[in-house]
């Protein structure tokens, strides 16, 4: 799927997103809100009039941007919920703005932006000055960030 496409609503990718029914969301667990992977700050749930149905309010903030969004859905509709994986690599190199990757098994990775952030600038920062650094990467929805590094350990 071309990421410059937009749709609202349930059309997705085929394995990048799943549905779950929005009373068994939880805060801390993940959802797509307008169209970006979010991870829930703060949900509560209302209790309409007579005939209505309850609400659930939604807070959550971009896994990538750090912003926040907000949503409200009946707690029986379903929403998406993105398949979110955490993968860690050895940070080879920086070039031009993308670090250079490898895992465990030895396959290079060359394609995660440094991000304009606290977290890249100190990753940067320590890879300059020659650290061994083993980064986190996050992944949901076609998207791809550096979210923690550490000192790789020295055996």
């Amino acid at each position: 799927m071309e990421a410059d496409h937009e749709f609202e609503g349930a059309v997705s990718g085929a394995s990048q997103t799943y549905p779950m029914q929005c009373s068994a969301l939880r805060k801390n667990g993940h959802v797509v809100i307008k169209n970006r992977p979010c991870k829930i700050v703060d949900m509560s749930t209302s209790k309409t009039g007579k005939h209505g149905h309850a609400k659930v309010h939604l807070v959550a903030i971009d896994i990538f941007t750090g912003k926040k969004l907000e949503d409200i859905s009946p707690s029986t509709h379903n929403m998406n919920v993105p398949n979110v994986s955490r993968t860690e690599y050895t940070l080879v190199n920086i070039d031009d703005g993308y670090l250079s990757l490898m895992t465990t098994e030895g396959v290079s990775k060359e394609d995660v932006k440094l991000l304009d952030n606290e977290l890249c600038n100190k990753l940067q920062e320590d890879f300059d000055s020659g650290k061994d650094l083993l980064v986190t990467i996050v992944s949901a929805m076609g998207e791809e960030a550096p979210i923690a590094y550490k000192e790789a350990p020295n055996f």
